[in-house]
């Protein structure tokens, strides 16, 4: 998940902020596996584009779970909202496996 950047007080420049969320089969609760600021933000993002891994952006929802500590249960506050967020990365990778499929590429 991304984050739109955030103003800083200290000195107003933009901070972006990204967290990873893992959703195992048979586990109860998706789990926090990558959480930064700045210039670690920047390079989880590289690296889920990278590996055409689905980025949504939700400012509230990445700042409560970047207090989560990586290889944690993301909490129960924050269920609905990830919940929404995996329907979304589901259905995208649903839609991209059927033009992957109709056309024989993605």
């Amino acid at each position: 998940m991304a984050d739109k950047p955030i103003p800083r007080p200290e000195d107003g420049v933009p901070e972006t902020i990204a967290v990873a969320l893992e959703d195992q089969p048979g586990a109860t609760v998706p789990t926090v596996t990558a959480s930064g600021r700045g210039f670690l933000a920047e390079q989880i993002l590289a690296i889920a584009f990278a590996n055409g891994v689905k980025v949504r952006e939700d400012a509230d929802l990445a700042q409560m779970l970047a207090a989560v500590d990586v290889d944690s249960e993301i909490p129960t506050e924050a269920m609905v909202a990830v919940t929404e967020v995996l329907a979304y990365v589901y259905r995208a990778n649903a839609a991209a496996e059927r033009q992957t499929t109709e056309t024989g590429h993605a």
